[in-house]
């Protein structure tokens, strides 16, 4: 597993305690001014540095639910490996999967430095206190549903991951580098599946296009409602750099023509660029079915999750046997 400090050089440990806000002679409020005044100066923030704790919790609470999202998010696609078309297919798919995995470890590894144990974690993350993104609580009906995921959901989620390579907790930021080499690959496997079903028989463009008929609507609600920059905590501590509806008409800037190019029709009467605007015009997505979905009440959210704790549940004896403290060796 590669070590997110060794991904980009850091200031030493003594130049690091020079920075103003680790000075103990300060108060706790010009501590977290220098701290503010390192943020946004584009600084990054190390594990063992001084933080307020309203960044502390919202770094945590962000990386936690992104790592929720890496372990959750190869469940839609694992149940296909077995029945992908082709043994290329099953391979890449495996492939796909395991690195999913390992961006969930690698994640868990940045929250853990912020305090919080990743059994911890793991735990409720299974009894439902913690969320995951909205697109992995849906079922995959076809084959057609796996290259949707791979291309178009890893792409929105890449124009997001894209912008947090540049946040101000280091660790995050580093990893986030590793992570968007992996997830470029994961989409052009994608791309090349719809490629090639599109390339085929009309049955398989038709499956191809019902996929995207049923994917669109949680597509657009990934990035979330559109946010008051002014207002929003995760971009006024550098955690994140775009609001949502930046990072939503990046993907249609992006996506709309390629999809398009494909022969595959949007299922969206309302969406068009607004030359005038210089923005995309789209029906307003359903943000009533996105709250009830994060909130474990959608289609495989529960199925979802009780596979996880029956493999959590099956797997301890593994953890035990690991974490178990060494026995002495007989005299």
């Amino acid at each position: 597993m590669t070590d997110p400090l060794a991904l980009d050089p850091v200031l030493s440990p003594e130049e690091r305690s020079r920075l103003p806000y680790h000075d103990p002679d300060l108060s706790h409020e010009e501590r977290y001014d220098a701290f503010v005044e390192h943020v946004h100066a584009g600084r990054k923030v190390e594990a063992r540095d001084w933080m307020p704790d309203e960044y502390r919790n919202g770094v945590l609470r962000f990386v936690e639910m992104h790592a929720n999202s890496e372990l959750m998010g190869v469940l839609p696609e694992r149940e296909w490996i077995m029945r992908a078309p082709t043994l290329k297919r099953k391979l890449a798919l495996t492939a796909k999967v395991q690195d999913e995995v390992g961006h969930a470890q690698l994640l868990y590894r940045v929250a853990e430095d912020l305090g919080k144990p990743r059994e911890q974690m793991l735990q409720d993350l299974l009894d439902g206190k913690t969320k995951f993104h909205n697109v992995f609580h849906y079922p995959t009906r076809s084959w057609g549903d796996v290259g949707i995921i791979a291309w178009l959901v890893d792409a929105a989620a890449i124009v997001a991951q894209q912008a947090l390579r540049e946040s101000s907790y280091g660790p995050y930021s580093r990893t986030m580098k590793k992570i968007c080499w992996e997830e470029s690959v994961h989409i052009m496997h994608g791309r090349d599946v719809i490629v090639t079903m599109m390339s085929g028989t009309h049955t398989q463009r038709g499956m191809v296009q019902e996929a995207l008929d049923r994917w669109w609507g949680p597509l657009m609600q990934m990035h979330g409602p559109r946010s008051d920059r002014s207002k929003d905590r995760d971009l006024f501590w550098r955690i994140k750099a775009k609001t949502s509806e930046e990072l939503r008409q990046e993907f249609l800037s992006i996506y709309v023509p390629r999809i398009r190019e494909l022969g595959l029709e949007i299922p969206d009467p309302v969406l068009h660029y607004d030359e005038g605007a210089g923005r995309w015009e789209y029906s307003e997505p359903d943000w009533n079915e996105l709250r009830t979905v994060v909130t474990g009440h959608g289609p495989m959210s529960q199925e979802r999750l009780e596979f996880r704790r029956l493999h959590h549940a099956e797997s301890a004896w593994v953890r035990a046997t690991v974490l178990a403290a060494p026995v002495a060796a007989a005299a």
